[in-house]
């Protein structure tokens, strides 16, 4: 989970899909109808591109960009966003490649494709073509390889082009400051907070969960429970793995659990059968625990978590697992977190990309029935949720996220895949009152 700080939100557009240009190719001369170009950036692919084979056993995409490229069957596609239409000169500067041998590369945007012929022994830049981008959104430039005489394809660091529309229009990851190369490959979190009396003395979070079917894709976390000191709910991965995964932070406040003092370390009281238990960093330290189980995409799963403060200055965080397909409440673990005397806060729920490779993938998850239980054991039906994101899509890097009311049932959380349609951040959505209150017995929870 990333704890960055925001920054200002730049200027958001609403975005409609693409249409492929008309007409036939062009010649993409650099001197034609120059006055219109106002813009030039660069395009970073250490940060912008993303490779049709994520998980080959040699690495392709690079914070150097693309590098290592070996196999014709690989192809790259690169994104930045516009707001409005425009026309662009691609070109790569000499400074930005490295060539082995020949070889001829497809550039493709629209099913308009140009191709260019790269030597060694040229030492000047590359001009790729030129196109017009006929509705504001998305862009997603494909490169091909097809054919070399060497071992590897061209290593190309950015891609240089230069825009008819000014760039502040114009929306991709700039650079790597701050590490975003592997956040916005990563793509923008994305977030529900849910609308609670903040003076409440509330000892039960509850809420449902259902990954639509094809929603489920590897690098995904669904969290349910979210809340001041922790995080709770479900992950794809890999092909063969999925997890329920509960976590507290520890009070200490540190990337490395190595770090933390005896006195300020989560303390496991208690894990279900079958529970690895650990620590976690890199986002934070503290405690954590993860059922392997192969949950279904399409099935609806309930996650409830209960937190209470103690007499010694902490508080202990449990956290249970409903299954269907099992029809009982599972123990996950009992945590305690010391320097901590708080009933539950700030109840959220969230959708991530953990795996920079899946960043090019949407992913969508409803959030279906939410509950919180007071300290007298009196259940509120919880209808509103405020809808925020992260860094990578506060500051505009990434623009590809949305949540909200899903037909007037569900909320819901989407992001990745670079769609068009995002949703404004702060936004609040209310949804009817279900009135379909949890019918647990607190006292037979294992």
């Amino acid at each position: 989970m990333k704890k960055r700080f925001f920054t200002k939100l730049l200027a958001i557009v609403l975005l409609i899909p693409f249409t492929s240009c008309s007409g036939s190719e062009r010649t993409g001369a650099i001197g034609e109808d120059d006055s219109k170009m106002i813009t030039e950036f660069s395009l970073p692919l250490g940060g912008n591109a993303f490779s049709s084979t994520p998980f080959a056993e040699v690495e392709t995409i690079t914070k150097n960009g693309i590098e290592y490229w070996t196999n014709s069957e690989e192809y790259f596609t690169a994104y930045f966003r516009i707001s409005e239409p425009g026309v662009f000169q691609f070109s790569i500067n000499k400074e930005s490649l490295v060539v082995l041998g020949k070889s001829t590369l497809e550039f493709t945007i629209n099913n308009e494709s140009k191709r260019v012929e790269f030597n060694e022994t040229k030492k000047d830049s590359y001009q790729i073509g030129r196109w017009e981008i006929t509705e504001p959104g998305y862009v997603a430039l494909k490169i091909k390889g097809i054919s070399k005489n060497k071992s590897n394809f061209p290593s190309i660091s950015r891609v240089t082009i230069n825009s008819s529309i000014a760039k502040d229009k114009i929306a991709f990851v700039q650079n790597d400051e701050g590490s975003f190369y592997h956040w916005g490959r990563r793509g923008p979190s994305v977030h529900l907070n849910y609308q609670v009396p903040t003076d409440a003395t509330i000892e039960w979070y509850y809420n449902e969960v259902t990954v639509p079917k094809g929603q489920d894709i590897i690098g995904s976390y669904y969290m349910a429970n979210g809340f001041a000191e922790g995080y709770f709910g479900i992950q794809v991965n890999s092909d063969t793995e999925r997890r329920v995964l509960f976590s507290v932070w520890s009070p200490f406040v540190t990337d490395d659990p190595a770090t933390i003092p005896d006195s300020k370390k989560i303390k496991l009281l208690k894990k279900g059968a079958g529970v690895t238990t650990g620590e976690f960093g890199n986002e934070g330290s503290g405690g954590q625990s993860y059922l392997k189980y192969n949950w279904i995409a399409g099935n609806t799963y309930q996650f409830l978590l209960r937190g209470i403060p103690q007499n010694d200055n902490s508080t202990t965080y449990t956290a249970y697992f409903f299954a269907p397909e099992l029809n009982q409440w599972q123990l996950i673990a009992s945590f305690n977190r010391p320097e901590t005397n708080t009933y539950l806060k700030r109840f959220h729920s969230f959708l991530e990309n953990f795996s920079p490779e899946q960043g090019n993938k949407s992913r969508e998850v409803l959030f279906n029935n939410q509950w919180y239980c007071d300290a007298n054991g009196n259940w509120t039906e919880i209808n509103s949720a405020k809808f925020t994101t992260d860094n990578t899509g506060t500051i505009g890097y990434r623009m590809d996220y949305s949540g909200g009311l899903l037909n007037n049932e569900s909320f819901y959380l989407k992001n990745g895949g670079f769609f068009n349609n995002f949703t404004k951040a702060q936004s609040v959505f209310t949804r009817p009152l279900h009135q379909k209150r949890p019918d647990i017995d607190f006292n037979a929870l294992p």
